[in-house]
């Protein structure tokens, strides 16, 4: 067993934009615990969390690393994600692994986009969140505007808990100290602000505040958990991870690591987490060691030594490396299936650290079990099928058509693939019927890229690409109905079936409803799933210009059979003719994807983004300004605008703008773009 305890435990994932040195920082945290002792250079491709050969290559992080410390008398479990736009769905995949969320802001470039989206998402999840700041010693920077900065975007609650001073050389406790001057203020008015903050949480202690004007220690640690956890208390800590002159010296690290072991909450003190039941009740995870074990699997890669490997967090009861456990994976439409561990492993980056066992709250591995997939649920004993509370995902919508440029290639492509879908939360690959093409899909250009050289090193296949046609989609904007009486006789049974329906438009997102409202058996109750298929057959084969069909109401209400001649297929038939007939009187649209774009660039090239935006058919949504000298533009863009917004918008601004976009929903298109798309649709001919 562990020598530590869960109450001992504390999981932290750094997170941030790319550039703010959060592989940096845990490398210096790792020193500093004394796992490593020299501290790698992300340039130089040593550092223990950027150990994948494509990492190395990028110089920056793109999967999830998960490293162990321990540290007076904790076990610390830090997750290193990756900073950039396109592949912040791996940053957040990893939060329900943890109950504290450590955003790191580069000193220097401010808050960027990825820092913003993670402390909202955070947020969103019910976890701590605390803000390090990090290169406070690099030059030209204006930490009071910094701090000003982040205050005014996400709130009063960001407090220093620490201030640099001797010019960003060593930092000054503002929990504990309350006397002396620091390079960006007061310390005495950092702890009175933080103390004003926390006793708010407590009407007693708030009400001994006030008539005695101070507080103990003790009293002020106990109230510091409660504001932490209820988000009335955002702390911001200032590092410099790496001094340029010396790599091997810090600032404000050891004590970045004393606040991880002692002031960020354990598995028992953090706010809970949630397992779902069969019929949507929500069930609390209770971090006990005693009870039957749960645990969620929310990372899966492929180890070239080891095969798959996926990375679960306990979260009730005890798991061993004897365990007999079953893996749920109703997310991929599997059931349950049984397994037993054999070696349980305990990360350190590439390094596999076996464990006998780990209590509730700890973060392990299994390897070589091929029914677990990120999402999976594990669980001792059989009490239903439960799936884990997730956390949303940015839908991927950038997307390139692909061709094996060898033939016969097209199995291990796919075969590949499929892993790499099962280790990159934003990563998907489809088969569009309408067009032929597979279509790979991932967050932007780097990301695609990145896949694409994975293909080629890592699996030694090689595709060519195009871009995909534009994944439109029809419905309708009124009510009609349809008819259509098929009729084919070829010498002996024949095949009849007639069909009366109506269709109406649903609110958008609500898919596909279909009703029998037929009344004495004018179609036999054994026909009626063969009208709904035919229908279901022309929804995805579309109407108008060949997309796939939405949010349409479908009733039949009438018909005819024949005694003799009636079977499936003519229903089908009908049943499509009837569906197709009533769309062309429901006066039938073609939607088109948009998106979501937050576009950050500085303050003198907004106007020629929103302009370039508005001129793409972009609905501006708002302008905020960031950082002193940067903006963020929100809009809402076809996707159609901007697929290819990456190069588009590195020549309006220099190459010094960023952008995240994510799905957002489908809009009618205007009648002149649909005119011409439509135009070009050539139906499949059937025989009647």
């Amino acid at each position: 067993m562990p020598s530590y305890k869960t109450e001992d435990i504390r999981n932290i994932a750094l997170t941030g934009h790319g550039g703010s040195g959060k592989t940096s920082l845990a490398e210096a945290l790792l020193r500093e615990a004394g796992v490593i002792h020299h501290t790698g250079l992300v340039e130089k491709g040593n550092t223990v969390c950027d150990f994948s050969d494509e990492e190395k290559e990028r110089g920056h992080s793109l999967y999830n690393a998960l490293v162990h410390a321990d540290v007076h008398s904790r076990r610390l479990n830090l997750i290193d994600t990756p900073g950039y736009p396109e592949f912040t769905a791996f940053s957040l995949s990893a939060l329900p692994a943890v109950e504290t969320v450590a955003v790191v802001i580069n000193a220097a470039t401010g808050i960027e986009p990825v820092a913003r989206r993670m402390m909202e998402a955070a947020g969103e999840e019910n976890l701590c969140r605390m803000i390090v700041i990090n290169k406070i010693d690099s030059d030209n920077i204006d930490l009071p505007a910094l701090v000003e900065a982040i205050q005014e975007t996400f709130g009063r609650e960001c407090l220093p808990v620490n201030l640099p001073t001797e010019g960003g050389t060593a930092v000054a406790d503002c929990i504990a100290g309350d006397s002396g001057d620091s390079d960006i203020g007061s310390v005495a008015d950092a702890h009175t602000a933080i103390v004003d903050q926390v006793v708010e949480v407590d009407d007693d202690l708030m009400e001994h505040y006030l008539e005695h004007g101070e507080v103990s220690a003790e009293q002020l640690s106990s109230a510091f958990a409660t504001a932490l956890r209820e988000g009335h208390l955002v702390p911001i800590c200032f590092v410099a991870s790496r001094r340029h002159e010396d790599a091997e010296k810090s600032t404000g690290v050891e004590q970045l690591l004393d606040f991880f072991a002692n002031l960020t909450p354990s598995p028992c003190a953090g706010n809970p987490h949630f397992f779902v039941k069969e019929d949507g009740e929500e069930v609390k995870a209770e971090p006990d060691s005693s009870k039957p074990a749960m645990a969620h699997v929310f990372n899966v890669t492929s180890d070239p030594f080891v095969g798959k490997l996926g990375a679960f967090r306990v979260h009730e009861g005890t798991i061993s490396s004897s365990s007999q456990l079953t893996v749920a994976n109703p997310h991929v439409g599997e059931g349950t299936k049984p397994f037993k561990i054999s070696h349980l492993y305990s990360l350190q980056g590439k390094e596999h650290v076996e464990t006998d066992a780990a209590v509730a709250g700890d973060i392990v591995a299994v390897a070589k079990v091929e029914q677990i997939h990120r999402d999976s649920v594990l669980a001792e004993t059989a009490n239903g099928v439960m799936t884990f509370k997730r956390t949303a995902l940015p839908q991927p919508m950038y997307g390139l058509a692909i061709t094996a440029k060898s033939r016969g290639d097209e199995q291990k492509i796919g075969d590949a693939l499929h892993k790499i879908v099962e280790e990159d939360p934003s990563f998907t690959v489809t088969r569009e019927a309408t067009t032929q093409e597979t279509v790979i899909h991932g967050m932007g250009e780097l990301h695609l890229r990145v896949v694409l050289d994975k293909l080629k090193s890592r699996y030694n296949v090689e595709v060519e690409t195009k871009p995909p046609k534009i994944a439109y989609r029809e419905t309708i904007s009124g009510k009609a109905e349809g008819h259509h009486r098929h009729k084919k006789q070829t010498g002996g049974a024949g095949q009849f079936g007639e069909v009366y329906l109506r269709i109406e438009p649903l609110e958008r997102g609500e898919g596909f409803e279909f009703s029998n409202d037929i009344f004495g058996g004018s179609i036999p109750s054994q026909y009626v799933p063969a009208v709904e298929k035919g229908v279901r057959q022309a929804m995805g084969e579309g109407a108008i210009a060949g997309y796939p069909l939405q949010d349409i109401k479908v009733s039949v209400y009438d018909g005819k059979h024949h005694p003799v001649d009636s079977k499936e297929v003519a229903f089908i038939t009908a049943g499509k003719r009837a569906f197709l007939d009533a769309v062309s009187k429901a006066r039938p649209v073609l939607l088109e994807p948009c998106v979501a774009l937050e576009v950050t660039v500085p303050n003198q090239h907004m106007g020629d983004i929103t302009g370039d935006l508005s001129g793409k058919r972009g609905r501006i949504q708002g302008t905020d300004m960031i950082g002193g000298d940067m903006a963020v533009v929100k809009a809402i863009v076809p996707l159609a605008e901007v697929s290819q917004y990456q190069s588009q918008l590195k020549s309006v601004t220099g190459g010094q703008g960023s952008f995240a976009m994510e799905f957002s929903h489908y809009d009618p298109m205007p009648p002149n773009i649909q005119q011409q798309i439509a135009a070009q649709y050539k139906p499949k001919q059937e025989d009647d």
